[in-house]
């Protein structure tokens, strides 16, 4: 695998095109049979749709992007099958949630979820209800995953406008410092009552980083690079 790459982004050209995905049309059959299968490990999945990305470019603080929609049994036979359309990435926003005393607060996926036991910030592929006309909107996006993973509203945080793009082979990991208004054990236990209250919530517990050895394999690499990155500027 390649080393990441941290690209700091200022501006975003995030459009929205009507893209019809050869690999998803051409292989109907296998991905059909692939979510089928997936289903009944998991009964909890669901085919909505998404939105992937391609022909990214980075220029001087700036990204510009093409987004297309799929449904995510697409999506899903795409990433378990190695990402065979190489033209194809996963572009996402993150909520880097750090606390008042300078932890990172991420999330264990619970077991009914696509992801499973992983340990990351508050996030999601993009969804039809992140367009905005014809332009992807990942603020709003974080927001929206913020709230519904965790509880906290706009009332709980200060966005940093800037972005921390970690590219990692078909993953480009959009990561918005969220700087919380509380220590992080508040925010822990904030969110786990929160949790508490879900009949069926995404995440199973919350983890609080203060240090590299906090930083676990269950964590995927651009989780730990951003926040490799993040300690040593410190």
């Amino acid at each position: 695998m390649t080393s990441p790459v941290i690209h700091r982004v200022t501006t975003l050209d995030l459009a929205v095109r009507p893209i019809v995905w050869p690999f998803a049309e051409e292989r109907r059959a296998e991905i059909t049979a692939h979510f089928a299968e997936k289903q009944r490990e998991r009964p909890k999945l669901w085919n909505g749709r998404v939105l992937l990305g391609r022909d990214a470019v980075f220029t001087d603080g700036h990204l510009a992007a093409t987004y297309f929609e799929t449904d995510f049994a697409s999506f899903l036979a795409w990433r378990d099958w190695g990402f065979p359309d190489k033209a194809v990435f996963n572009c996402f926003g993150m909520a880097a949630l750090r606390s008042s005393d300078g932890a990172f607060v991420m999330g264990e996926m619970a077991q009914h979820t696509a992801n499973a036991g992983r340990v990351y910030f508050p996030s999601g592929t993009p969804d039809l209800d992140d367009v905005r006309g014809d332009t992807l909107d990942i603020s709003g996006s974080v927001v929206r995953e913020l709230e519904e993973e965790t509880g906290l509203t706009a009332a709980d945080y200060r966005a940093e406008p800037d972005w921390h793009c970690v590219v990692t082979g078909p993953t480009i990991a959009m990561m918005q410092v969220i700087n919380l208004d509380m220590p992080g054990h508040v925010a822990r236990a904030r969110i786990e009552a929160n949790l508490a209250r879900e009949a069926e919530p995404e995440l199973s517990a919350i983890h609080l980083v203060r240090g590299m050895s906090d930083l676990t394999p269950s964590m995927p690499r651009f989780v730990t690079a951003f926040v490799e990155q993040q300690f040593a500027s410190r």
